[in-house]
């Protein structure tokens, strides 16, 4: 056996180009698996037991390199295979709780030789044990352009398919509807999660991903599979009168209720006292929960029109405000123009009464 310079080895090791359907070993586990698909010059898609999921060249190796190196291990005896205990078979390691929707960029060069996102590789995680069977469709502008049914076991994950990175910015809408593949009567028999994207925000991760070298980037769909919503098939008034809760009568509603107003302001400072600490996120769902209110509020009044505040800005609360007024039917007209109070930040809606 001759044994040649380290140095020279290291070197055409390096050197070394991986193919689709080489034999490789995961350096951080030792377990062998193989190479599925090149994803760029840095990263490879693996196949490990079964399992595809992505890694950097450095986190690979042939596995002869293994053989010349490694020490000879004893063969251990052999245990027959009814003598083992079955156990359902984990492909990844418990690190979380919930379901992600995981997205994996693929690069490619531009002509200036700067690196471009091509698609988007997108996969179901589930770090929960259960195994859940799913409906999923994608959306974009609202119409379906991808749907499936599948199962995504406990402890692991399932690619769904890839989209150009050309097409996010077409806002693209992530429906799922999630069921356990074990039925229990104590948990719901099926709900629903939406997951609505803009592009902004999958350009921004992009950019989070260059920085911190990261090789994906994920969105929570649901941390544990909810418990079933149990319905009293009668409401006992009696009980709520004497815990001190009014009784109307169905046709005094509407001298009941609430005052309507025919101007709401949703600035965040008008909502709350304690706004300074929340997220944009939050500031979003409390005006758009208001919005909610005070829109009920002027239908059950017969109201004519409604004068919604909600600033100019980037223009998100108005866009999100106007896309829930479209399919109304209640919603007789809405326009958003110049007025000599708000500018142009109100929104006038105009009602079918």
């Amino acid at each position: 056996m001759i044994v040649g310079d380290n140095t020279n080895n290291d070197k055409k090791q390096h050197k070394l180009k991986y193919e689709v359907g080489d034999k490789i070993i995961v350096l951080i586990s030792d377990e062998e698996g193989k190479v599925v698909e090149i994803i760029n010059d840095k990263m490879v898609m693996i196949e490990v037991r079964g399992v595809k999921f992505p890694a950097y060249m450095d986190q690979i190796d042939f596995p002869y390199f293994k053989m010349f190196t490694q020490k000879k291990v004893v063969e251990k005896k052999k245990i027959h295979v009814d003598n083992i205990k079955k156990e359902k078979q984990s492909s990844r390691v418990k690190t979380a709780d919930g379901v992600f929707l995981n997205f994996i960029p693929v690069y490619d060069k531009d002509i200036f030789d700067d690196d471009i996102v091509e698609k988007l590789k997108i996969y179901l995680i589930n770090f929960n044990e259960e195994t859940y069977q799913f409906k999923y469709n994608l959306l974009f502008g609202g119409e379906s352009s991808f749907d499936l049914l599948g199962n995504v076991y406990g402890l692991s994950d399932i690619y769904l398919h890839d989209i150009n990175f050309e097409d996010v910015s077409d806002s693209p809408t992530f429906e799922f509807e999630f069921s356990l593949a074990d039925a229990n009567p104590k948990k719901a028999p099926y709900f629903e999660r939406l997951l609505k994207l803009k592009g902004k925000q999958l350009f921004k991760k992009i950019e989070e991903l260059k920085e911190t070298g990261a090789a994906s980037f994920s969105f929570e769909l649901f941390l544990h599979y909810p418990d079933k919503v149990i319905v009293e098939d009668k409401l006992d008034l009696t009980k709520l009168n004497n815990a001190g809760f009014k009784i109307y009568d169905i046709s005094k509603v509407k001298s009941n209720l609430q005052p309507a107003r025919t101007v709401v302001d949703l600035h965040i400072e008008k909502l709350t006292d304690n706004w300074s600490h929340l997220s944009n996120f939050e500031i979003l769902n409390i005006q758009l929960d208001n919005f909610e209110k005070y829109f009920e509020l002027a239908v059950l009044h017969k109201q004519s029109s409604l004068v919604i505040i909600h600033g100019v800005g980037e223009g998100k609360l108005k866009n999100e405000i106007h896309e829930l007024l479209k399919p109304r039917a209640v919603v007789k007209s809405f326009v958003n123009q110049y007025h000599h109070l708000y500018g142009y930040g109100a929104t006038e809606i105009f009602f079918n009464v």
